[in-house]
């Protein structure tokens, strides 16, 4: 995990959103390798091991359970890497900085995207299980709650895998208002507040209002 995205992350929780504090173990270039994320509301703590901060157990269950299997998501994405050009022009994002999140089976966009859009970090949600963080992509596993504050995003895709009304909300939430929002499947069930602007090729495109 990159670590100025610290500023980002919020706790899972039902509470009020407040910034969470890190407590860094092996730092690699600015990449957080190992650590604990705490929660300064509810005191939940969430580790951070091989660069991947973990919001689905937190501290004490990690400590009663083994770190167990990464989660696999079988359905592939239907936008080859040759074509993440495609991606990038539609999510419509000129100049460098800020984040964009990449949910599920979208996250194999990550690198691709990286070579195409110098200076934009990307957050993986439950990436595939082949899936490593990159110097451009933090990795972060969830449960059906994005741990990233509300309005922090210049665009989200949602993969095939994850595209499901409570990933579709969250994913929503975090978007900021006239930005990009791609899902890979023609007909999802999207949340109020979206503009349709076209679904074709297996994708929805729409822009938050």
């Amino acid at each position: 995990m990159h670590i100025e995205l610290t500023e980002m992350l919020r706790c899972p929780e039902p509470h009020r959103e407040e910034m969470l504090v890190l407590s860094t173990g092996e730092v690699k270039d600015r990449m957080v390798r190992s650590g604990i994320i705490g929660c300064p509301v509810c005191h939940k703590e969430y580790p951070i091991s091989r660069g991947i901060v973990n919001f689905r157990r937190s501290r004490e269950r990690v400590s009663k359970e083994s770190s167990g299997p990464r989660p696999v998501y079988a359905p592939p994405s239907p936008l080859p890497s040759a074509e993440a050009t495609s991606l990038q022009a539609l999510l419509e994002l000129s100049g460098p900085g800020g984040y964009v999140v990449l949910v599920g089976a979208a996250v194999r966009q990550a690198q691709r995207l990286g070579a195409l859009m110098a200076g934009i970090h990307f957050v993986g949600i439950n990436a595939p299980s082949e899936m490593d963080e990159q110097p451009t992509l933090s990795l972060l596993y969830a449960n059906e709650k994005v741990p990233l504050r509300t309005a922090v995003a210049r665009g989200v895709v949602v993969g095939a895998d994850l595209a499901t009304s409570p990933w579709l909300v969250e994913a929503h939430r975090v978007l900021l208002r006239g930005r990009r929002f791609v899902v890979e499947n023609e007909e999802p069930e999207l949340p109020i507040g979206l503009l349709k602007l076209v679904a074709e090729h297996g994708l929805w495109v729409g822009e938050k209002r």
